[in-house]
């Protein structure tokens, strides 16, 4: 599909497609990525199944909370809330909830989040930037469930270093689910279920590499083809040598619970 095709084309390609939402369907075929065993989007449909007031945090274009919903049907909590900061995605999530009565509230990554005191039995994320763990506590009733899929450290870092250079250990340890759940038991959570597994990412065209960079924008902060086309080129010229470029993404489960009373 992209062999042979010029450098310039491929990345002239890579930076017109929209990147709103998380919708990764424009990839198939020039990058991959393994799943974790875990089946996360599942697991939360059988979830909610069980729910009476769920939240989900971070929601992006809602793509998951619309694939866990569905697997919940018809069983489905009767109050479903979602929080996503960027604009965008906030127009694309409520496009895509609202005919599933899902409230969709414009929220701040970093801010206190929208919802009253243990107003949720089960609070949801994939992929939070960073967990607010005095707010998911705050909003869980006693007895309610965290149950969340997390990036992990030094993920995708290959890619990230081919273009930054080599990383401090700090900077390669921050994300670390140890840490996390030691964020999670300070603010009076249990964990009750901590899963991790490093996973391999396969990228086989600079178009597919540029388009991952402007949608993931925390890998390699302030992207720009221009900023950054000899280290694209080389990318190009290595992956047109061997094919595809390597990298691991590490996922981390959380299955945290509130105690009760």
């Amino acid at each position: 599909m992209t062999a042979n095709r010029p450098f310039e084309d491929l990345v002239a390609e890579g930076s017109a497609v929209p990147t709103e939402g998380w919708d990764f369907s424009w990839f198939e075929g020039r990058a991959t990525e393994a799943r974790p065993s875990w089946g996360y989007a599942r697991s939360a449909g059988e979830r909610l199944a069980r729910a009476q007031a769920a939240l989900d945090i971070q929601t992006g274009g809602g793509e998951v909370l619309d694939f866990a919903l569905g697997r919940a049907e018809p069983a489905r909590p009767a109050a479903v809330a979602a929080t996503e900061g960027w604009p965008p995605n906030v127009a694309k999530a409520t496009a895509l909830l609202r005919p599933r009565g899902v409230v969709v509230v414009a929220a701040r990554d970093d801010a206190p989040l929208p919802f009253t005191d243990e107003a949720f039995d089960l609070v949801l994320s994939r992929h939070p930037v960073r967990p607010y763990w005095d707010e998911i506590a705050r909003v869980l009733r006693p007895g309610g469930t965290y149950f969340a899929q997390h990036v992990g450290p030094a993920s995708v870092f290959e890619l990230v270093e081919h273009f930054l250079g080599p990383q401090p250990e700090e900077v390669r340890a921050v994300r670390d689910p140890e840490r996390e759940r030691a964020g999670a038991e300070a603010a009076g959570l249990e964990v009750a279920a901590l899963r991790a597994e490093r996973l391999p990412m396969e990228f086989h065209d600079v178009g597919a590499v540029v388009h991952f960079l402007r949608k993931v924008v925390w890998m390699v902060p302030g992207f720009t083809v221009e900023a950054y086309e000899p280290q694209l080129r080389a990318l190009h010229e290595r992956i047109e040598r061997e094919g595809r470029f390597v990298a691991h993404c590490s996922r981390h489960l959380f299955d945290i619970r509130k105690p009760a009373r």
